[in-house]
């Protein structure tokens, strides 16, 4: 039997498909993505439990005249097969393929650049405005998850969405989950709402049944009226209703007819509306459906047990630093831990098992999370704040105002520094150094490896102020981790080889440095490795010790060299009036990556041990006073 994807090019297609055919695409799309996913990794739980949303969007709107923008973005799989792109989804989250996120230069469909969570809608409503001020009369959607609503950006928007009162529709996909189970008011809210499935089951089943007997559709026009009476009844004051939003729902995210019929029902109301759509995490997936936070964003994957393929056993940085805040945390009674909805991925779930009272998952509300945490350290508490560090960029202002300025004991620990796989621009971790090294007060660190990043944890705690600790989205390097917790001098670096001249390294590219220092070796260049430990405050002495005349001094960092590690460096450099130094910064570039595995994207930036080799010897090649070349790529 052909397959119906196999005729689908473009959204207009699906409008030619009987209901049974598209129940048939649903099952199909599903087996392409589930296929693509084990293969390459990616998004999994959420793309499988959006599917027939997809495709009811696509059947009621008018894309790319209507506009579908996606919060987040992690659920945008179906959206990319049906808009053109179904010959290219072999290479998702692949060198040179599809990002696993909306991207505005792969296809006109794709509205709006996201990978960050609760900005769907303020971008929504600004389109909005901009198509009313220009005339124009398509639609405008947003597509917004439960968890998504707990970021303080997406209630700030609900706010000027009911004030404005502008034509635009919500479409919240209530699954209770982000990266992990939801948490707060608003998801307590939400499922209050839905008041179970089983609600929906029985409503889609009578619709199903009234439409194939005479008088039917009567009968549901009439039902329709005594639902909304019901709900008045039921969900006195709903909120959206009293922000000025009009709400429809909850709709069975998994029934197209149902959806589309709700989605033409907010086209014709002339003012925003919100339409909640429940769904299923992992549907048609059972290894998904029963754990959708090991699904979130899963590597390569076996399908028949849903095991991964990896047979990589070591233990990751996040689930070190896991183990060391329970270490800790039975040593020092004042250790809490705060997330914000990244518990599984900072690898702190087992300890918000082990000490629940001392574990708060705050939601997807970065800022909050921060200055939550300033509020803890006021009181004489010992708050260790887990944050991507892609995500930590949205609390700049609470880290220098509510942390640093004060000089809080505030522990910031950034999971996924540096290059991160796969993901694309939007996650990569590489700004943190630059903007935390300007901070007030703060210490900065970043280990060599795992068993560093235990001691560095410790240390942290032990200065009494502001701290954070960066380290990449990798396995560590194997190091025993039984040694006894002590506190590192501060601002101490590390002489890890000896040598001549100097490569300055910070953090997980210490082995890289090493492994350069040796091949230089053989060409007769002797080169010293220095693990910095601390990119502030630095070590003074360390660096100015291979600061003479005529000397080189090679600074290497996973993260932007305009700002960073490099740049301080540069700058102590300056200030001790240390001049006639061959000096070359190396790291990251600003501008946006390229998609592809972190050995790939060093790669084809030099920072692998052959780029480094030979961007070291051709800058050693250049007439004395060659200048600091201070790029990445």
């Amino acid at each position: 039997m052909a397959k119906i994807l196999d005729a689908v090019r473009e959204p207009a297609d699906l409008r030619t498909l009987r209901p049974d055919e598209l129940s048939r695409l649903a099952m199909e799309v599903r087996a392409l993505i589930l296929e693509t996913v084990a293969r390459n990794g990616g998004h999994l739980a959420s793309n499988l439990g959006a599917v027939e949303l997809t495709l009811a969007l696509h059947l009621a709107f008018d894309s790319p005249r209507d506009k579908i923008v996606w919060d987040v973005g992690h659920q945008c799989y179906t959206h990319k097969i049906l808009t053109g792109r179904r010959d290219r989804f072999a290479g998702l989250r692949r060198w040179g393929g599809l990002l696993g996120f909306p991207c505005r230069e792969e296809s006109e469909h794709d509205v709006f650049n996201t990978g960050h969570a609760s900005t769907a809608l303020s971008a929504a409503l600004g389109l909005a405005v901009a198509r009313d001020r220009a005339g124009e009369g398509h639609h405008v959607v947003a597509v917004v998850g439960d968890g998504s609503l707990t970021g303080g950006v997406a209630l700030e928007a609900l706010n000027q969405i009911g004030h404005l009162r502008e034509r635009l529709i919500i479409v919240l996909n209530f699954n209770e989950m982000s990266i992990s189970i939801n948490v707060g008011a608003w998801s307590k809210y939400f499922s209050y709402l839905v008041s179970g499935q089983r609600y929906i089951q029985i409503k889609d089943q009578a619709k199903s049944f009234l439409r194939r007997v005479p008088l039917g559709r009567a009968v549901i026009k009439a039902g329709r009226a005594l639902e909304e009476l019901a709900k008045k009844m039921l969900f006195p004051g709903l909120v959206f209703k009293e922000l000025g939003i009009r709400y429809i729902g909850p709709v069975h995210g998994h029934n197209i007819q149902s959806l589309v019929e709700a989605f033409e029902a907010a086209k014709s109301h002339d003012g925003p509306v919100l339409i909640q759509c429940v769904t299923q995490k992992g549907r048609g997936y059972p290894p998904a459906r029963l754990r959708p936070e090991k699904f979130h964003g899963a590597g390569p994957f076996q399908v028949t047990t849903g095991e991964p393929l990896s047979k990589d056993w070591g233990p990751s940085y996040s689930s070190v630093f896991g183990q060391a805040m329970i270490e800790i945390a039975r040593r020092e009674p004042k250790v809490l831990a705060v997330t914000a909805a990244m518990g599984e991925g900072t690898g702190l779930r087992e300890f918000s098992e082990r000490l629940p009272d001392r574990f708060f998952d705050v939601g997807i509300a970065e800022q909050h999370a921060v200055t939550f945490a300033a509020g803890l350290a006021v009181a004489g508490l010992k708050p260790v704040v887990a944050i991507y560090s892609t995500f930590l960029q949205r609390a700049y202002d609470q880290v220098y105002h509510d942390v640093c300025l004060m000089g809080l004991p505030v522990v910031f620990v950034l999971d996924r520094a540096g290059i991160v796989p796969d993901d694309g621009p939007t996650h990569q971790g590489i700004n943190d150094i630059a903007f935390l090294r300007t901070m007030p007060n703060m210490v900065l660190m970043a280990p060599k490896d795992e068993g560093e990043l235990r001691h560095m944890l410790w240390s942290a705690l032990a200065y009494g102020r502001p701290a954070a600790v960066r380290f990449p989205k990798a396995k560590g390097l194997g190091v025993p981790l039984d040694a006894p917790l002590e506190v590192l001098p501060l601002g101490r670096s590390e002489l890890v080889r000896e040598g001549t001249d100097l490569i300055f390294a910070v953090g997980h590219m210490v082995r890289p440095a090493v492994e350069t220092a040796e091949a230089l070796a053989r060409e007769g260049l002797s080169f010293a490795v220095v693990n910095a430990r601390f990119v502030k405050p630095l070590d003074r002495d360390a660096i100015l010790r291979f600061a003479g005349p005529g000397r080189t001094v090679v600074t290497l960092e996973e993260g932007v060299v305009e700002g960073g590690a490099g740049s301080a460096v540069r700058e102590l450099l300056d200030r001790e009036g240390r001049f006639g130094i061959r000096f070359l910064s190396l790291g990251l570039p600003v501008g946006p990556y390229a998609l592809g595995k972190a050995e790939e994207i060093r790669a084809a930036l030099g920072l692998d041990v052959p780029g480094l080799v030979r961007r070291i010897k051709a800058f050693r090649g250049t007439p004395f006073g060659g200048g600091d070349e201070g790029q990445g790529g």
